[in-house]
């Protein structure tokens, strides 16, 4: 439901030329489809759509979904176009990580719909898919269907303590975190024992696993949260909560951000209201900012007066949870206090 209302808004914000009678363009439905994954864009060498170039809307996201293979390496995107059936049912399979990207194509839409039967109509899927309203009648289906999906998941071997991970983490297996085949890094994911309503929220920072027919390995910390620690293996749903940066850890609701210290000065994605302890949270900005002081949970002072150019990046990890202060700067003089409550989750629940 929660999906469902982030669509609607969506649809609500698309300009007007798009809701207007007809079909839904090219553009307007993979915004739609990325908005209903809360998947953070990142930076990329990828060169863009000669029809969408940097500025246009879109642009951040459609050249960053280029890059990651969910759109086609083609020269142009032709953004104004109808968005026919085949793509937005490729661009929903895709950005959903529902198998390998090899195996996400074209040629391979009918086997695809054999097991995902989301869409009836295999003849006609060069034809325009229609309105935002069958877009998102797409969606619901095929979410619904993952969500109901059971996979079997195991414990991440306790040995791999201290290692290395696929995107480059020290894995502790006392974390709340899996490793998973197609999600992107930094997803966060509940996982619900189908056996006993057991549930736990997972951040994926690893590639795996490796046996034939598991389709998730848990770190000690989570698997334990929703089935005993012998019994090595458990068959639970998946529900894609989105990127952690995001989404809340614990929760798995959207991240509120506090944008702006000044009206000229602004964050690239901002200091968020809610944090999880041990996360380490970053802040840029469009121009220098500097962190004056912070104020920890117990009254604490510690004073920086760290100044952070443009190019750089001011980091810090809370150790304790409660209300951390900020108290933030501008290169005129100007002063504002940001308040971030730290959580430290509870781990899983009965649901």
């Amino acid at each position: 439901m929660r999906r469902l209302a982030i669509i609607f808004v969506v649809l609500m914000l698309l300009p007007p030329a798009a809701l207007a009678e007809g079909n839904i363009t090219r553009r307007d439905g993979f915004l739609l489809i990325w908005e209903g994954i809360r998947r953070a864009t990142g930076e990329t060498r990828e060169t863009p759509f000669a029809d969408v170039p940097e500025g246009a809307s879109g642009f951040s996201e459609i050249t960053y979904a280029k890059a990651r293979g969910i759109l086609d390496d083609e020269e142009l995107f032709r953004p104004d176009d109808p968005l026919n059936e085949a793509d937005a049912l490729l661009w929903l399979l895709r950005t959903r990580n529902v198998d390998d990207p090899d195996l996400l194509v074209r040629e391979q839409l009918g086997s695809l719909l054999a097991r995902y039967p989301i869409f009836d109509a295999i003849a006609s899927l060069e034809e325009p898919l229609g309105t935002q309203e069958q877009l998102l009648a797409l969606a619901q289906a095929l979410d619904t269907r993952l969500a109901e999906e059971v996979h079997e998941v195991s414990l991440y071997s306790e040995k791999f303590h201290g290692k290395g991970t696929a995107f480059g983490e020290t894995f502790d297996m006392n974390a709340l975190t899996a490793a998973h085949r197609t999600f992107p890094a930094n997803t966060l994911v509940k996982v619900t024992n189908v056996e006993n309503g057991k549930s736990v929220i997972v951040r994926i920072n690893d590639r795996g696993p490796f046996v034939e027919g598991r389709d998730m390995d848990l770190s000690l910390g989570a698997f334990t949260l929703i089935a005993p620690r012998g019994q090595g293996v458990a068959h639970a749903t998946f529900q894609r909560l989105g990127d952690a940066s995001l989404v809340d850890s614990c929760t798995g609701a959207p991240r509120v951000y506090q944008k702006r210290i000044t009206r000229n000065v602004r964050f690239h994605r901002g200091l968020p209201q809610t944090w999880l302890m041990g996360e380490t949270l970053t802040l840029s900005a469009n121009r220098a900012f500097v962190v004056r002081s912070i104020t920890y949970p117990d009254g604490s002072v510690e004073r920086l007066q760290d100044w952070v150019l443009p190019e750089e990046l001011f980091s810090f990890t809370p150790s304790v949870a409660g209300t951390y202060r900020f108290l933030l700067g501008t290169v005129e003089g100007r002063v504002r206090e940001m308040r971030m409550q730290v959580w430290q989750c509870s781990g899983g629940g009965e649901g």
